[in-house]
C-alpha cells in the first residue's frame, strides 16, 4: 500500500518532553510535525495546518481530550490518536465514541505508534483503491459483494457483509459496539437483544473466514470495546 509523502502530524500533548520525544521519533520517519500544548492551540493549528493526522493526549490543562474530539468533528475527519495515561476502560470508549480512531496508553513503544499511525493514513487512499481489501488468504471485494477465503468464495449473509463491510473501511481501526450497532442496525444503545446479535454475527463471521475461529487472526476482539479488523 502506498501512502501520499509529506504526511502532517500535529502533536497534541502538554508536556514538552513528550512533544519532543514523538517529534524526533516521528521526523525519522519523514512525518512533518507540528506541536500543541493547550486544546484551544489544538484547534487553531489544526485548522490552519490541515494535519493527516492528530496525536492526542486526553489530560491538556485548558480543556479535556474529548472535546478537542467533538470540536474537530464538526468539520473534519482526520484520523485521531490518543496517546494518554488514562487506562480506564469507560476513557477509551468514551474517546472512541466520540471520534477517536485509535488509542494507546502511556508508556508506549515507538513502533507500536507508527504502526497505529500507518492503520489510520489507510483510510487516506482513495474509494477505488479501498474498494478491495486483502490480508492473509482473507479477501473482500466491496463492489462485487464477494468473500474469498484461500481462492474460494464464502456466502455470508447481507448482515454479516454489512458488519464486514463495515469493518473493512474501517480496517485497523477500533470500532466500539455502539459504533457498530448504530452503523448496522440502526441502534444507539447496547440493547441486549441487538447486542447478542452483534456477537452472533462476529460468531459466524469467525466460523466462515478464520482459519481458527477460536483464536482469530482476522477479526479481532478489543475486550469490553468493540472490534478491529486486522490490516497486515
Amino acid at each position: 500500500m502506498e501512502i501520499k509523502q509529506n504526511i502532517r502530524v500535529l502533536i497534541v500533548d502538554d508536556e514538552k518532553a513528550i512533544r519532543r520525544f514523538l517529534k524526533t521519533s516521528l521526523s525519522s520517519f519523514g512525518y512533518s510535525i507540528f506541536e500543541a500544548a493547550t486544546g484551544a492551540d489544538a484547534l487553531k493549528r489544526a485548522l490552519a495546518v490541515h494535519p493527516d493526522v492528530i496525536i492526542l493526549d486526553l489530560g491538556l490543562p485548558d480543556v479535556d481530550g474529548l472535546e478537542v474530539i467533538r470540536q474537530i468533528r464538526q468539520w473534519a475527519k482526520t484520523p485521531i490518536i490518543i496517546l494518554s495515561v488514562r487506562e480506564e476502560l469507560g476513557d477509551k470508549v468514551a474517546a472512541l465514541d466520540a471520534g477517536a480512531d485509535d488509542y494507546l496508553t502511556k508508556p508506549f513503544k515507538v513502533q507500536e505508534l507508527l504502526a497505529r499511525i500507518k492503520a489510520v493514513l489507510r483510510r487516506l487512499l482513495p474509494a477505488d483503491q479501498k474498494a478491495v481489501f486483502h490480508v492473509g488468504k482473507l479477501l473482500i471485494d466491496i463492489a462485487k459483494h464477494q468473500v474469498t477465503v484461500n481462492g474460494a468464495q464464502v456466502n455470508v449473509s447481507p448482515t454479516e457483509f454489512e458488519v464486514l463491510k463495515l469493518l473493512v473501511i474501517n480496517a485497523g481501526k477500533v470500532l466500539t459496539h455502539k459504533q457498530i450497532l448504530k452503523e448496522v442496525w440502526d441502534k444507539t444503545e447496547e440493547l441486549e437483544g441487538v447486542f447478542h446479535l452483534l456477537r452472533v454475527t462476529i460468531s459466524n463471521l469467525r466460523s466462515k473466514l478464520e482459519p481458527d475461529p477460536d483464536r482469530p487472526a482476522y477479526i479481532l476482539t478489543e475486550p469490553c470495546i468493540g472490534y478491529r479488523l486486522q490490516d497486515f
